[in-house]
Formats: C-alpha cells, structure tokens, sequence
C-alpha cells in the first residue's frame, strides 16, 4: 500500500466491537497476588499490605538528596502566581528543570536519569505540584505516560539508548491518544499508520495533547491497516515533532491548570521510521493501559499535596478568624470540615505510599490499586478543596491576586478547586475507572461463568461453563459466610492507646459481603450486569474505602514501630476509618436502594424532547459551530504553533 493512499474514514464500530477491543487489549491474566482484586472476591490478605513495604536505603537516600536539592529550586525560582497569570511555565523554569535532573526522575542512571523510584518520583511531583500544578503535569506528562515510561516497559533496547538519555536531560515528551471524536473508546481511533517501504506514514489529528505544544518526542497511537505482511491494529509509534508534517494548530485553554502546554497536533504523511514503532503492530492499546497502571499514581500524588495545603491553611486560617467570640475552628460545623480534611489527606498518603512501594518492589500486581488510587484521590482532592473554598467563606472565592490587592494573604483556594477538577477526568473518568476497576474486580467470575451469561455461546460452551462454574463457586462461596473479622481478637497488633483492630475486622467482613452482594447481582442480572453502571460504580466505590482503610491502618502501625508520630498517626487513622465506614452503609443501601431505573426514563425523555419546556426562560451564551470539530486528514491550513524550549 502507498504512502499516496487516502486515509480511511472513521470506523463505525459496534457495541460490541468497541467492547471487543477494549477486552483484548486488558492484561488476560493474573501472573502475580494483588491485594485488590482478593477484596472484592471477599478475601482480606492483610499479609500482601503488612508490614508496610519500605523503599531499600539506596532509593531512599538518593531520593531525598533530589528532594533538598529540588525544594530549593521551587522555593526560589518558580513564581505559582506568575505562571497562574501568564498562563505559561517561563522556559527559565523549565531550562533549570533540566538542568535538576527533574525530566529523568524515573530514567535508570546508566541513560542519564534520576532512578528514583515510584515513592519518591511522586514526593517530587506532589512538592513540585504545590508551588505550581503546571509544573507537577509538565513533569508528570513526560514521564508517567510520555515517552519514558513505554519504552521502559515495550522498547527495543536500541529505542531505549537513543531515546532515554534526551528524555532525561534535553528532550519534554507527550502521549498522544485522544482525538476530536474518541475518547475512552479507542475502537473509534481514526488516526492511520500506512507501511510504506521501512516507514510508515502517520494521518489524522489528535486533541488535548498535554505537552504537545512544547515536546519534542511524541508518542503516537495510530490504527496500521491489515495487509500482507501486517497484522495492524492500533500501534504506538515515537515521532519527532520536528518531522515535516507534524503541526501543532492550537495551544488549548482551560478552567484550571493555566500553565499547561496543552494543543491539538495535526499530522499529514508524517514519514515514521519503522524502527520508532513501539512493540508490535496492535500492541497499542495494551501498551497505553499497561503504561497507565503505574503512570496513574502520579495523579494521586497531586491530590496529596492538595490534601497538605488545604490541612495547612484551613489550621491557620480557622484559628485566626473569630466568629461569635471564638475561632471558628471551634464551631462544630467547621470543625467537622477540618477533621474530614485532616483524616482524608492522610489516607490518600497512606493509599498514595502503599500503592507506589507496591509498584516499586514489582510483587503484586497492582492494575487495581493504581486504578483506585486515582479514582479515590481524584474524589476526595476535590471535595476537600470545595470545603476549603467554604470555610475561607467569601475568601475562598476571590482571588490571590485579588487579595493581595487589598491587603490580605493571598490564598489561591479558588485556583486549587479550579486546577483539581480535571483529575476526575484525566487518565480514565470517574465513570469510566468504575466500569474499568468492575470488570477487573469480577474477572474471576467471568472466567469461569463468562460463557454461561454471554448470548452468542452455543448450548455445549454454556454446559462447559456452567461444570466450571458449579467447581469454583462450590468452593469460593461457603468461604463468605465466615471469617476473622467475626473473631474479637483478630488483627490485635493493631490495638494500641487507639484500637484500629475493629476496623480491620469490619474490613474483612464487609469485604466478604461486598463479594456476595457483587455475586447476587450477577445472577440476578446476567449478561444485562454490564448495563448496571450505577450498580458496579457502588461495588466500585465500596472497595476503594476499604482499601483505604486497610492503607491508613497499616500507615499507622508503621509509624508507630517507627516512633514516628505514631500516636498521632493512629488517631487519624481512626478517625478516617470511622468517617469511610458512614460512607460505606450508605453505598451498600444505594446498591438496593436507588433511582437508576426511574433515571434511565427521565434520559429517554430529555433526549426525545418530552422536557424540553423546561429549558425556557434563558439564553444560551455558546458560541456558534459544531459540537465535535472536523478531524479530517489533510495538510494543516493553521500556523504552527509548536514552541519548543531549548
């Protein structure tokens, strides 16, 4: 096939297509423990958490050497409020970034990087993140999901010594999936990779590029056609943003986040070499969710700086402002704001540590962890930044600048809820890490009872199904009923001044109902189980407070042997375990209890306008154009607008 040859359209994919090759690019099997996945199956392995990993004294100290050394540079030479104003990183920054070492965080030592591990990359994002979160994505970016992290995991060792050692020093990566009309559903990819000779030749167009407007490496994943001699599929290719071709036709603006180097890049008979594809033809997709697995954690490190600055300026704030004679951290209702921040920044550290020295030691398999760690995080970031802007009352509205301007410190709490909104939709929404984090949480049962729910198996696939079923559920179901969280002397080691042992008691035991309800729903329902996103988001949700739970105890108890704000650390403990179990029997009541059906009506209804009486009265502010912009290929007819920092 020529390089000549007009790209196709956007393929029209089925349902069940587009489900098809999200299954077949999901890791198929489970090579390694993973604590997640044994809770929703009911079983509590308290021995795969504790005693809390630790990073080996090597990683440990060169970790904090880099830590000083970058504290130093953010105290003295990044302005957060001139980056919020200017909406850009100044290329000084960026230039002594490099010079820090800071782009080769995660890059082994022999190709010119950092080699620091999960735990302590993220300590830097989350301090690097707290003077400035443009500079916490900049970093991240490049590191967690651009070119680095694939190659580390899929390329060939000559991609590796002449790639790594440019991200490590000179070069800023971008990961580029998305595109105008494909989101999280990748079966939709329009972007080609034509083989022509040793190239290929890259069409399309791809949108909300973070770094894109500044990288010089791209990660690409286009759709390679079927032909002979290749097998096609979505691939991952690295291209150089200097290739002819690549245009970067607009600098994205957004809510938050305003220093970020975000574009849509246009690609026209970009020439690949074949030696720049990464894995193999139709590995793509694999190769992206892979890659997410550890490069989510990055995300929940942000969210625990955020935790620490709300903590810190709701303390200092509450015990300055006087309502009613007293400090207004002394009424109740604020009080209660602040011990629900206290309790819940600790336990995203807790999940953030465990989950990134999980990764680090390459044990457990933590595809469910790092999922929960960013859907938790990026939850509770945003709920207690909205308490912080209410405490700061008419404050926590206005801004820095505006503050200063008057007189006042200037708290930028509104910029924090602003540049915080996205983690809900980063990496994998809300919604789309529930049905993601479900479908691994019930792997086990459509392992063994897939074939039976699944309309287009025969009779014979669904008696086979149906024997295997009869085996696992005959011994996996009698182990629900019973357990040591019904034993009053379980998990004593936990029991100290603060007695966490009862909360690890009722995680052992919710975890056992959490599994009969997930079993209950899936007979009841059958092959309509994946249609009850409501239903999966709850059993979702219930299993990320536990394993919250499970982390802030075990953060406790290794404080403690540590001598290291023990006390302290247990009574946060407590107290968040006490808060997440509220939350917990209010899950497990909506899973019953609920308005889903009566909500699929209402859609219907808005959809073929029976409400549309409703929306009068107003005017709409939009702007002219079409919902979804044109992504057709073709030349860029826009100025380019790529900046490279050099």
């Amino acid at each position: 096939m020529s390089a000549s040859t007009t790209p196709s359209s956007r393929p029209a994919v089925t349902e069940r297509e587009a489900r098809e090759v999200a299954e077949a690019a999901r890791e198929q099997h489970w090579r390694k423990p993973s604590f997640a996945k044994e809770l929703f199956l009911g079983r509590f392995r308290l021995d795969l958490i504790h005693p809390h990993p630790l990073p080996d004294d090597e990683l440990a100290q060169r970790g904090e050497e880099f830590l000083a050394k970058l504290r130093d540079f953010v105290e003295t030479k990044v302005d957060g409020g001139l980056i919020e104003r200017e909406a850009r990183i100044p290329d000084e920054v960026i230039d002594g970034l490099k010079e820090l070492g800071a782009f080769g965080m995660k890059i082994d030592t022999k190709y010119g990087g950092l080699g620091l591990g999960q735990v302590y990359y993220n300590k830097a994002l989350a301090l690097a993140g707290s003077a400035s979160p443009a500079i916490g994505v900049l970093l991240s970016a490049h590191q967690s999901i651009g070119v680095p992290q694939p190659l580390k995991l899929f390329g060939t060792q000559e991609q590796r010594e002449r790639f790594l050692p440019r991200c490590a020093r000179t070069d800023i990566s971008a990961f580029l999936l998305t595109e105008p009309d494909v989101g999280s559903d990748p079966a939709r990819l329009a972007t080609t990779a034509v083989p022509d000779g040793d190239d290929y030749v890259l069409d399309g167009v791809k949108l909300w590029t973070t770094n894109g407007v500044v990288a010089d490496l791209l990660v690409v994943m286009a759709r390679v056609p079927k032909s002979e001699g290749h097998r096609g599929g979505i691939t991952a290719f690295v291209v150089e943003t200097n290739s002819p071709g690549v245009t970067v036709e607009n600098r994205n603006a957004f809510m938050g986040l305003r220093g970020i180097e975000n574009g849509v890049t246009r690609f026209h008979q970009v020439r690949v070499p074949a030696a720049n594809r990464v894995g193999e033809e139709g590995q793509g997709l694999k190769i992206a969710l892979t890659t997410l697995n550890t490069g989510r954690l990055s995300l929940p490190a942000s969210c625990v700086a955020a935790g620490k600055w709300c903590l810190k300026i709701a303390r200092e704030w509450s015990a300055a402002r006087e309502q009613w004679g007293k400090p207004v951290a002394h009424h109740e209702a604020v009080g209660s704001k602040i011990s629900f921040i206290a309790a819940t920044t600790f336990a995203l550290e807790a999940v953030t540590d465990l989950a990134s020295q999980m990764a680090d030691e390459d044990r457990n398999d933590i595809r469910i962890e790092g999922a929960l760690a960013k859907l938790y995080a990026s939850e509770m970031a945003w709920t207690m930044a909205d308490e912080l802007v209410q405490i700061r009352g008419g404050r926590g509205f206005e801004t820095a600048d505006s503050l200063r301007a008057r007189g006042e410190r200037g708290v930028p709490a509104e910029q924090l809820l602003r540049d915080l909104r996205i983690n809900r939709i980063f990496e994998g929404s809300t919604e789309i890490m529930h049905l993601l984090i479900a479908r691994e949480a019930v792997d086990a049962h459509l392992s063994v009872a897939g074939d039976l729910i699944d309309p287009e198996k025969s009779l014979g696939d669904k008696a086979r199904a149906g024997a295997n079923a009869g085996v696992f559920y005959a011994k996996w179901l009698p182990k629900l009923v019973a357990g040591p969280g019904q034993l009053p002397a379980s998990y004593g080691e936990f029991k100290h001044e603060v007695d966490l042992s009862g909360h690890l008691r009722y995680v052992e035991r919710t975890a056992r109902k959490l599994a009969r309800s997930t079993f209950y729903a899936m007979s009841r329902w059958q092959g309509r189980m994946e249609s009850k996103q409501g239903f999966l988001g709850r059993i979702v949700d219930i299993g990320a407070e536990l394993f919250a739970m499970s982390a802030s105890c075990v953060r406790a108890e290794l404080l403690r042997g540590q001598g290291d704000h023990g006390r302290e650390a247990y009574q946060l403990a407590d107290v968040f375990c006490r808060q997440a179990r509220i939350r917990i029997e209010e899950l497990f009541t909506r899973l019953w209890t609920n308005t889903d059906d009566l909500d699929r009506k209402v859609v219907k209804g808005v959809l073929s306008g029976t409400y549309e009486w409703l929306e009068q009265g107003i005017v709409d502010p939009s702007g002219e154009g079409p919902w979804i912009a044109d992504a057709t290929p073709g030349p860029s007819r826009k100025e380019n607008v790529h900046r490279p920092v050099r």
